[in-house]
């Protein structure tokens, strides 16, 4: 109980979101850039605070929480994700009469929630963690109340979000029942001591393994991620497809590999299945989209398809490989949604695909940054997500899932297609309209250093896959 240093980051984070909250009741509505400033600046200290503070690594606060260097590094990308989401978003907020201290608040909140998910020892501190960022995410999805889009998608992300929160605390309940304890290290312990094939164990991880498959979108509890993607606001859209993807990944790991790696036999079959629907649905799915917003929520399904080839091979390989590429998804999903809220200007959202055509004529920058983006999610060289693709169907390959492996090759190759798409429109279609774009200088500079890190960062991938693997030392039994 006396190592509070692991938990200083939340700390840090909730006495900031505090300090927004009752400074917007004393600054002048001209002043309200403040909040923005002080969210960075709780978000940044918070960020070097996960690096730099609690070196101890075990259980604390009476075993809910987990200080180890997994933790420590995904909470700092977390922070840089969200630090990123708030500078895309500033200028798009503030011409929609969205810049309120709510707003930041909201997403602070939700980033505590994800903290303790990826810093959970307990089941119950687990959950607490996942509701605590689903209900932020909830209410910023509905955040634009004259919206009636915004209020539908965040009418269905609830309702559906309930009932996987719902599945995911049943499952729980039954592996407590079945193991006796809350504390994830010993229902793993507690699990070979069962008989095999022990019912209760067994659905219990059926309903936790729904429970993570909705949180992640993979396929058949995808449902709500097209329309919470098109009908939330941009901003919206994309802080929900970046940082909880980090979140579910650590709770996939927590729960799965940390908790009921014992399980390993019967849930990796259960990834397959959600795996190889989401490559299909995902891939297939996309080219029949005219919405960009739509078409990257599609996308999004299958990339989690793909990160989920390097869970399920249930070896430290693979979970190194499926954390990497969640770090370059969250990369590539901050540029594609950051290129939207660019090209969007009040009363136009460029929304949809054909907003796209002449973009090389209006910007041949960022013409260029939104063709990196779309080549790295395709998995083309040398962009950085050939070699995060790369990496999981080697993960594949390693355990001895060669069809699955195969599958993956086939799926990328139609997912080409939709992203190739976007390039033609960019560079070989006329522009809809030729005025140039439009947009402040930080945003311009953070999305030109996002996009050049799709191939800058390609001749560190060794690097950043030792440092996937040491920051999971110790997990996969």
């Amino acid at each position: 109980m006396l190592h509070i240093g692991p938990v200083l980051p939340e700390i840090l984070l909730l006495v900031t979101a505090c300090a927004v909250l009752l400074a917007e009741l004393f600054l002048h509505a001209r002043r309200r850039s403040l909040l923005y400033w002080l969210s960075q600046a709780g978000l940044a200290a918070a960020g070097a605070l996960a690096l730099l503070v609690g070196r101890f690594n075990g259980v604390v606060m009476h075993g809910m929480f987990m200080a180890d260097r997994l933790t420590r590094v995904l909470e700092a990308f977390v922070c840089l994700l969200t630090l990123v989401v708030f500078a895309y978003s500033r200028d798009y907020i503030a011409e929609r009469g969205l810049f309120k201290g709510e707003y930041f608040v909201l997403g602070l909140l939700a980033v505590i929630g994800m903290f303790v998910m990826v810093s959970a020892a307990n089941l119950i501190a687990l959950y607490l963690g996942l509701e605590l960022m689903s209900l932020g995410l909830y209410a910023m999805v509905a955040f634009q109340r004259d919206s009636i889009p915004a209020s539908e998608a965040a009418m269905k992300y609830f309702i559906l979000g309930a009932l996987a929160s719902g599945l995911l605390l049943y499952g729980l309940s039954m592996l407590y029942g079945a193991t006796g304890s809350l504390e994830i290290s010993r229902v793993a312990q507690a699990l070979p001591a069962l008989a095999p094939g022990d019912m209760v164990a067994t659905l219990g991880l059926v309903f936790v393994v729904a429970g993570l498959a909705f949180k992640l979108g993979a396929v058949p509890f995808h449902m709500w991620i097209p329309d919470v993607y098109e009908g939330a606001p941009t901003s919206v859209t994309l802080f929900v497809g970046a940082a909880p993807k980090i979140a579910a990944f650590a709770l996939f790991l927590r729960l799965l590999v940390a908790g009921l790696h014992g399980l390993a036999g019967a849930w990796q079959d259960m990834l397959i299945l959600l795996s190889v629907l989401s490559m299909s649905v995902g891939n297939i799915v996309a080219i029949a989209q005219t919405n960009t917003k739509r078409m990257l929520a599609y996308s999004t399904i299958a990339h989690m398809g793909f990160l989920l080839l390097g869970i399920l091979s249930a070896g430290p390989a693979g979970y190194a490989a499926a954390m990497f590429y969640a770090i370059v998804y969250t990369l590539m999903a901050l540029g594609g949604f950051g290129t939207v809220i660019l090209m969007s200007r009040h009363g136009f959202e460029a929304d949809r695909i054909e907003d796209l055509k002449g973009l090389h004529k209006r910007s041949p920058w960022f013409a260029f940054m939104m063709l990196l983006f779309m080549f790295s999610m395709a998995g083309i060289p040398p962009t950085i997500g050939f070699y995060a693709k790369l990496a999981v169907i080697q993960a594949a390959v390693g355990a001895g899932l060669y069809g699955l492996a195969v599958a993956a090759v086939l799926f990328s190759v139609i997912g080409a297609f939709y992203y190739l798409r976007i390039i033609k429109l960019m560079y070989f279609e006329a522009p809809v309209e030729r005025a140039p774009l439009r947009a402040a200088r930080d945003l311009r500079w953070i999305l030109s250093l996002n996009g050049l890190a799709m191939v800058v960062l390609a001749p560190w991938v060794g690097a950043l896959i030792a440092l996937c693997r040491a920051a999971l030392a110790g997990f996969g039994g």
